[in-house]
């Protein structure tokens, strides 16, 4: 579903510009950075069990179709429906003529980074259904018509300032900037929502394919509210996102809450099994699981597969200098930071300008680095960028300095020129600086940060030959 916004760097340039996203960003980002690391820290052996959770992401994308089916199985075995979508559009379809068929008119939601990534939420109210987001992040830009700005804390971009003016323009609240006081508003308007909606739906963090059972993993009751008080609830979950077995689990949860909150559990940990049975006191009459693929059994059969490890911890974008610097609405798509450069392509690829999101990266490799299951996101962008140079999605001016590149560094008398000339030209306008103060355009993006220094006046080769006697130049 395409959108009209703002060419890439344009976006890139406004989010520098924005100094409450940078107060913002300069605020949170170092603190997700640090719990990160002391969580990591006190484990007896980080790596060990960082080796464990790849080889277990591992295995279940190699056992993908084997441990989907054994999951489906047992979720019917239980009283649940499974929905096998293909596409987003087919999500949506499901759950609008789930909603029609049960005289649903109210929804809530929980935290689902899949369902923003359909748009389920415009779909559903395409026909008449209201929705709902009880997530507070997730809440609060619902009510600002904005998206997330991050896969952990979707308002992680707006001030106390900014919420409570929100909360006094949506929700009547009196003037305050108190943060308890703002967060027993929304409690106490999502709680009659609660009450009042037929059905529910939420994401899934783990699907465990030898019990049938969804895991929801959060910081907030909301989750549960959603799954156990509608009398339908609706999961929706990336195909990717299944483990074999309880044993797997306890080494996701494990990775998980540390990677993302700092954590060393989060404060609910939900383990689901369908609709309510005789005896138990609550939960839901219907449950519908629909597994998502949306792409992901393309990027599964190519040389992105190792994407589909991801299990949206969110500590590359905490890591990134890039996404530290520009926020996540920069990036244009639902998923922002390295992992959403790498999968916005693949998974969203009506994302304006997307084909240049590899390139705001700086290569790096901190976001491979604080991967909990060590994606090699560096190398994936790099191969994302020659992806897009093959398709001809390349600036004409680029091809042709890339050109022109190519051929001086195949021509060493050329480069030898080449470098003279730079070396004459930039030192007689430095001056006796030495450096350069502004860059003509293109190169001008350098200079308007820091100062570019003039050649040398002699270049390493030439030095070498004058300090051993020899124009022969070094292997």
């Amino acid at each position: 579903m395409a959108t009209q916004m703002l060419p890439f760097y344009d976006r890139v340039e406004d989010a520098l510009q924005n100094s409450t996203l940078q107060h913002a960003l300069e605020r949170n980002m170092p603190r997700f950075v640090a719990l990160r690391a002391q969580a990591l820290n006190k484990l007896i052996d980080e790596a060990a069990l960082r080796d464990q959770a790849r080889a277990i992401r591992a295995k279940s994308l190699a056992r993908l179709d084997e441990l989907l089916t054994r999951l489906a199985d047992t979720v019917e075995a239980r009283g649940g429906h499974v929905c096998w979508a293909t596409d987003g559009k087919a999500a949506g379809q499901y759950i609008a003529e789930l909603a029609q068929r049960q005289a649903v008119k109210s929804i809530v939601k929980s935290k689902s980074m899949a369902s923003e990534e359909i748009h389920l939420n415009a779909q559903l109210e395409a026909h008449s259904l209201e929705v709902i987001e009880t997530d507070l992040g997730e809440y609060i830009i619902q009510l600002s018509g904005e998206t997330p700005s991050h896969i952990i804390a979707p308002a992680i971009h707006m001030t106390r300032q900014e919420i409570g003016q929100l909360f006094q323009e949506k929700l009547g609240m009196e003037p305050t900037e108190d943060i308890p006081t703002m967060t027993r508003t929304a409690r106490r308007v999502l709680r009659q929502r609660f009450v009042q909606a037929d059905m529910g739906i939420s994401g899934v963090n783990f699907g465990i394919a030898e019990s049938g059972g969804m895991v929801l993993v959060t910081n907030e009751g909301n989750a549960d509210l959603t799954t156990s008080v509608p009398r339908i609830h609706v999961a929706i979950m990336g195909i990717e996102r299944v483990v074999e077995s309880l044993d797997d689990l306890a080494v996701m949860l494990q990775v998980l809450a540390r990677s993302a909150t700092g954590q060393k559990l989060s404060v609910y940990t939900t383990f689901l099994s369908g609709p309510t049975r005789p005896g138990e006191p609550d939960g839901p009459e219907e449950f519908h699981l629909i597994l998502l693929d949306n792409g992901r059994s393309r990027i599964l059969g190519s040389a992105y597969a190792e994407a589909l490890m991801c299990i949206r911890c969110g500590a590359c974008l905490n890591a990134c200098p890039v996404y530290q610097s520009i926020g996540g609405h920069a990036y244009g798509g639902v998923y922002s930071g390295p992992i959403g450069s790498v999968i916005s392509p693949l998974l969203q690829p009506d994302v304006p300008d997307v084909h240049q999101l590899p390139y705001a990266s700086t290569l790096c490799g901190a976001c491979q680095e604080a991967c909990p299951v060590r994606i090699a996101l560096p190398d994936m962008l790099l191969r994302l960028r020659g992806d897009a140079v093959q398709a001809g999605k390349v600036a004409p001016g680029e091809q042709a300095a890339m050109t022109a590149w190519q051929a001086t560094m195949n021509n060493p008398a050329l480069y030898r020129a080449g470098g003279t000339m730079a070396s004459i030209i930039t030192r007689l306008v430095g001056g006796r600086e030495g450096v350069l103060k502004q860059l003509p355009p293109p190169l001008a993006g350098w200079t308007q940060h820091r100062d570019f220094p003039t050649f040398a006046k002699q270049s390493f080769s030439e030095r070498w030959a004058a300090q051993h006697g020899t124009d022969e130049e070094p292997q």
